[in-house]
């Protein structure tokens, strides 16, 4: 019996997730869609994405947020954030992290989920994988954001790895990026995101969502061959952070 009324509280959870992803987006849907018209409008649809959908959400689900800075970014200035990914929930909880507007760099396949792929092909820089072309179009188009004074976040797993696998393995577009349009790299660890609304269906529960901003890379004399050693440092400092974590448990 207990199984059953724990299983019927997990399908009501995710339940009520996907109503906070959606009904934000359509209350809101004129403003949010007159803040896509030019992207010269980003900034004031990432306000509204940050605080009347992100906010909302995580909140809604009983998830606080709660964020160490180890130093913080400075307004008006271009990084490459690099989180962990674990969860749906890492997208809303980046959006609060920031308040520097960025955008991200994700698979073109969520363009397929209703409603919020709507805005998602509008406003993030996709990629198909498979694709040659998609893959190079994105240096160009992360450029234009750039010198629109932009930020832009990676995932820098490339996807979200299996379940019993603290950090996956990176891959090199982020700090391939980073490198040739020299700005700083700034490791984000979520530290609960897994824990409290993972790719499992019958899982998740309400509770703090820890983030921690680590001190950033700098990447003004590197070169393109110094890629792979910066993503190795760069991962192994929030694998260490999330290996202390479990530890500390």
């Amino acid at each position: 019996m207990l199984p059953m009324i724990r299983n019927a509280g997990h399908i009501l959870y995710r339940i009520w997730f996907y109503v906070l992803v959606a009904v934000p987006i359509l209350v809101f849907f004129p403003f949010l869609l007159l803040a896509t018209v030019s992207e010269s409008t980003y900034p004031q649809f990432f306000w509204l994405a940050r605080n009347l959908w992100a906010k909302p959400i995580l909140y809604g689900m009983g998830c606080f947020p709660r964020i160490i800075r180890e130093q913080q970014m400075e307004k008006g200035k271009s990084y490459m954030l690099v989180p962990n990914h674990a969860s749906m929930l890492d997208i809303m909880l980046m959006l609060v992290v920031s308040k520097n507007p960025f955008v991200f760099v994700g698979k073109k396949e969520l363009e397929k989920l209703p409603v919020f792929g709507f805005f998602y092909k509008r406003v993030c820089i996709t990629v198909d994988r498979e694709d040659v072309r998609s893959r190079t179009g994105v240096y160009r188009r992360a450029q234009r954001r750039l010198d629109q004074g932009l930020s832009i976040c990676i995932f820098p797993e490339g996807g979200v790895p299996e379940e019993h696998v603290v950090l996956d393995e990176f891959k090199d577009g982020a700090f391939k990026m980073a490198i040739a349009h020299k700005i700083p790299i700034v490791p984000i660890t979520f530290y609960d995101n897994k824990k409290r609304f993972s790719f499992t269906f019958l899982s998740g529960s309400p509770g703090p969502v820890r983030a921690k901003v680590h001190h950033f890379f700098e990447t003004g004399i590197l070169a393109e061959e110094d890629k792979s050693t910066l993503r190795e440092e760069v991962r192994e400092i929030m694998l260490k952070e999330l290996m202390e974590d479990i530890g500390a448990k």
